[in-house]
């Protein structure tokens, strides 16, 4: 089989893994493709929620017995314990899949991993395929194993240059509800949390354990024992200042209004588009305003 057809399972893997981004953690999101013996796609899925079937299986569910002799091609290393669900590496064994290839090597294997596992029954793998990009999707899960739960404030700017929250209705707002939906945890304004997406996870978020003077590593530390991986900041509350202050914010969403071609700022402007520590990597457009995406310098 061809590298440029296993190539383009892994783009469209990746493709699917997203769509779990959300929804899955502490899980990381995992896109599968099967492809059988000729190179035909004739299975795919993805790991939707903690608890459920992985991307393997569901993806192996779809091939049926065309996955026999096939290849797997997949975003993450296969498990290899039994959790909630069954080993993944089993379950290609199990499908007789003959090679299996992988773009990321998974950090948290308990003993033996699904890799070692597959070599050894006789499966040809192959680690590292266009693992760059199967990070877009997967970065964040791999990060917060090192430094704890990924942490974005997200704010728009006033005339003055202010952090506030995305104005209601505006194409700000409904842009920072996307990007909330996508976290595990958003904390507000009022100092409260709530799940990015309900019932996405299986944690509760006890309001009366967030405080004003317990924000920073604490919390922090206690929102990944929940389970939490990505953790949103909306506006301008003080739990925002907290996590700068902390060095625990790795990225920042800023909206500035859009203005005219030639225009004069407020004059009491005392803002800055991006905050001290972090360099920008992104500026594009947003109906009405701008969008500035910036990550923190390391």
């Amino acid at each position: 089989m061809s590298a440029d057809l296993e190539f383009a399972a892994m783009r469209l893997a990746v493709g699917l893994s997203a769509q779990g981004v959300g929804t899955t953690s502490p899980n990381p999101p995992v896109g599968c493709v099967i492809l059988d013996s000729a190179g035909q796609i004739v299975g795919q899925g993805y790991h939707r929620r903690k608890g459920e079937s992985h991307a393997e299986v569901n993806a192996l569910a779809a091939a049926g017995p065309r996955a026999r002799d096939g290849t797997a091609v997949v975003t993450l290393e296969p498990c290899n314990h039994y959790g909630r669900t069954p080993p993944c590496s089993q379950a290609l064994l199990d499908a007789r899949i003959s090679r299996v290839v992988v773009a990321l090597l998974d950090p948290t294997s308990r003993g033996k991993g699904g890799v070692a596992v597959l070599r050894a029954a006789g499966v040809s793998v192959e680690v590292g395929v266009l693992e760059d990009e199967a990070l877009l999707v997967l970065g964040d899960w791999r990060r917060s194993l090192d430094s704890g739960p990924q942490v974005t404030w997200v704010y728009a700017l006033s005339a003055a240059g202010e952090p506030i929250p995305p104005p209601p209705g505006s194409a700000a707002a409904a842009d920072a509800a996307r990007l909330c939906q996508l976290s595990d945890v958003v904390v507000h304004d009022d100092l409260t949390l709530s799940e990015g997406v309900p019932g996405g996870h299986e944690w509760n978020l006890p309001k009366a354990a967030i405080e004003e003077d317990s924000y920073g590593p604490d919390v922090l530390g206690w929102l990944a024992t929940c389970g939490a991986r990505t953790v949103v900041i909306l506006g301008s509350s003080r739990a925002a200042a907290c996590f700068v202050d902390c060095g625990l914010v790795t990225a920042t969403v800023t909206y500035l209004p859009s203005s005219a071609p030639s225009s004069r700022p407020d004059k009491e402007w005392g803002g800055s588009a991006v905050p001290a520590g972090f360099h920008l990597t992104e500026a594009v457009p947003c109906t009405g305003w701008v969008r500035l995406t910036a990550k923190a310098k390391t």
